[in-house]
């Protein structure tokens, strides 16, 4: 895009903020389902010292109560939960070895997405999180740079394509 340009998304997800977080990128995540693909992401997010203990519970809560997988061209989910978990601000992403299934947003969980790509929003502003949300939407509807992610060789090839990917 330009220099000149005023439209915001391809400037980065939460414009001046965040990313992906240092470590917080996990390649071939092994789990049976969406909580122990929630639990993993947040056990390593807590490694890094990103989150709150509260962190976990609070994610697997609200993936119950409004599941976050996405029908995209490449199947997605994007969990999140409240800001005050947060300690670090910024996203965490994982590609698990094999399709994970999660419930389909807006569906309350009735429909299963086998999703292939997790964005964990870490984000310490409720703001910040709906314009991330809407902005990571629309741009995991771009097959080729969303695909990118998927066929990284290790996990530090996959936090940088990532942080590219965010930042656009």
């Amino acid at each position: 895009m330009d220099e000149g340009s005023t439209t915001e998304p391809s400037a980065s997800i939460v414009p001046g903020t965040a990313s992906v977080l240092p470590g917080a990128a996990i390649l071939g995540l092994e789990a049976d389902d969406a909580p122990a693909a929630l639990r993993a992401l947040s056990a390593r997010l807590r490694e890094i010292g990103a989150v709150t203990e509260g962190f976990e519970a609070a994610v697997l809560r609200r993936e119950e109560m409004h599941p976050t997988g996405l029908p995209t061209f490449v199947p997605a989910a994007i969990p999140h939960t409240d800001p005050e978990h947060v300690i670090t601000p910024g996203f965490a992403v994982a590609v698990p070895r094999d399709p994970v299934a999660f419930g389909e947003i807006g569906s309350s969980g009735q429909r299963t997405i086998w999703v292939e790509l997790v964005i964990m929003l870490v984000l310490d502003d409720a703001r910040s999180q709906q314009t991330a949300l809407q902005t990571l939407v629309a741009r995991l509807q771009e097959p080729d740079s969303v695909r990118g992610m998927l066929e990284a060789a290790d996990e530090d090839e996959l936090e940088r394509r990532a942080r590219e990917w965010l930042t656009g």
